[in-house]
């Protein structure tokens, strides 16, 4: 066969390759210029937002990142979002936005004592939730949060929420006492006696005390403690005593006798149940709030169990934990 003809091949334009030259030029400088600034866009805001009765200090990691926003809401009440670090890990995928509730943490601290009521924190989380403008989102509360996502989600109804994960949930104070006193019947006898000097004055008695919850802290709370825990700087202190009580083991505040659980029922969106083998949540009372959420119409909610582990989940087994959350979180 003959070879190709080079008679029909179009020869090269010069001022055109000049021009093709120049607008390249033009473009690789403008790349040069922007691209920096998109590399310099942050990856994390905070800031604060105006709830009833202060502001609430928050930040949100992985901005700009595709997936459905997650809002966590941390333990207490009073404690802070100092321990959710670790939630980072989720980041990568979407936002995920850490608060301080009123009266801890980074947040505004009044000492009023009319603000430490259920009502007030929903109210709180309602306007966080409006202020962040999220069309969607899902909703993850730990201890004391799973009691304020759940009467958030029963009591204000809002329609952008996508799925909520009660991790180790409060959701029955006196099912948590009970659970307390079964784990402390386990304990020796001396330091079941100490545990309940709450209210002792004198120097060793308060010892005796501390010593006895440290003991049942080690065993239901932080059973694995990690070798590097941020400190609770911020602690509510008189919050935590206003709507619980001395310590994590009986309910004497405003909590005192709170129940959500017969209307775990009208919970007809996603719901994920954790919490720890030796958790001061009990996987039984977690396996009954389980049992108890949503109706034989809607999808039933899911328990997970991790083993070793207590009530600081995310930080005892977080490889697991987190893991886990995002495997639920990639339904949606």
């Amino acid at each position: 066969m003959a070879g190709p003809s080079h008679r029909n091949k179009p020869s090269l334009n010069p001022y055109r390759l000049m021009s093709f030259t120049r607008n390249a030029a033009r473009l690789i400088t403008l790349f040069t210029l922007f691209t920096p600034l998109a590399w310099a866009q942050p990856t994390e805001k905070e800031g604060f937002i105006d709830v009833p009765g202060g502001k609430v200090w928050y930040k949100i990691m992985g901005v700009g990142k595709p997936g459905i926003p997650l809002l966590t809401l941390h333990g207490g009440p009073g404690s802070t979002s100092a321990g959710f670090a670790g939630f980072a890990a989720l980041a990568d995928e979407r936002p995920v936005i850490i608060y301080d509730q009123l009266g801890c943490g980074k947040s505004d601290r009044p000492d009023d004592t009319s603000l430490w009521t259920l009502g007030r924190f929903v109210d709180e989380l309602d306007q966080v939730v409006k202020t962040l403008g999220y069309p969607k989102l899902h909703l993850l509360g730990h201890s004391w949060g799973t009691t304020l996502a759940t009467e958030y989600l029963l009591t204000k109804k809002p329609a952008n929420i996508v799925s909520v994960i009660e991790s180790s949930p409060c959701l029955d104070a006196t099912r948590w006492t009970n659970d307390a006193t079964r784990y402390i019947a386990q304990l020796p006898p001396a330091t079941q006696r100490a545990i309940r000097l709450d209210k002792a004055t004198d120097s060793i008695g308060q010892k005796a005390y501390q010593d006895a919850l440290n003991v049942y802290y080690s065993l239901h709370v932080w059973r694995n403690k990690p070798a590097n825990v941020p400190p609770n700087t911020g602690f509510g202190k008189v919050v935590y005593e206003t709507m619980w009580g001395p310590d994590e083991t009986i309910a004497m505040g405003n909590l005192k006798g709170y129940t959500c659980v017969d209307r775990l029922k009208n919970l007809t969106l996603p719901v994920l149940y954790l919490c720890g083998q030796y958790d001061e949540a009990s996987p039984e009372s977690t396996r009954y709030f389980q049992q108890h959420t949503g109706t034989k119409r809607s999808p039933k909610a899911r328990l997970v169990v991790f083993p070793n582990a207590s009530h600081a989940t995310y930080r005892e087994v977080p490889d697991l934990y987190f893991k886990t959350v995002r495997a639920f979180l990639h339904e949606f």
